[in-house]
Order: C-alpha cells, then structure tokens, then sequence
C-alpha cells in the first residue's frame, strides 16, 4: 500500500475512533492484528464491546464504504472479533459489528451492520 493511501486510510480511521469517544466509548484497541486478519478499532460502552472495519473513500465514484464489507470480510471479522475477546480476556453483555464509513468529509456509522 503507497504511503499516501495508508495516510488516508489512517485518517479515516482517527475520524471513526474520535466519533466513538466523543459518543462515550472508550478505544480498547486500534488495528488490531493476528494470523487470521485485522480489526480496524475495538471499542466498548458500558457492557457493549464493538468490533468495528472503518472504510473510508475519498469518493463514492465506485461505490459508498459500506459496498466494501462483503460477506466474507464479515465472517472473517466475526472470528476476528471473537479471537480477541479470548486473546484480552474481556467480559461483555454484548459484542456489536459496526461498520464505519468516512467518504466526502463525513463520518457515518452503521450500528449493528452485521
């Protein structure tokens, strides 16, 4: 990946993880990887534990952020998800999937995506 796609990548996820905290979440882990894959942020509020992929575009030309989350890419994030709650130990009420699109200079959060 260029450097200058990684920059963009890395802004929208900022974006994402300054919408969970200024929501009352706090950021449990940031890019998050293993052998399987990787989670974009992890964050938690109250007893909800949140898995989230960030997608960010600097244009909807091919297609909005969330058109990006096919169906495998939600499986292996199930999986993913469920390997770090085993891996930090981590009780929760509840785990929720978001997805997080950030395209045009607007943050859009999918609560429960999947």
């Amino acid at each position: 990946m260029s450097g200058a796609r990684r920059r963009f990548g890395v802004a929208g996820e900022d974006a994402a993880a300054a919408w969970y905290l200024a929501a009352g979440y706090q950021v449990l882990d940031r890019n998050w990887r293993c052998d399987e894959g990787e989670i974009d942020l992890v964050c938690r509020r109250g007893g909800a534990v949140v898995v989230c992929e960030v997608k960010a575009r600097a244009s909807t030309a091919f297609g909005t952020p969330f058109e990006a989350v096919t169906a495998s890419k939600r499986r292996r994030l199930r999986g993913l998800g469920a390997r770090w709650l085993r891996e930090h130990a981590v009780s929760c009420d509840c785990v929720r999937f978001d997805v997080v699109g950030v395209a045009c200079g607007r943050v859009e959060v999918v609560e429960g995506a999947f």
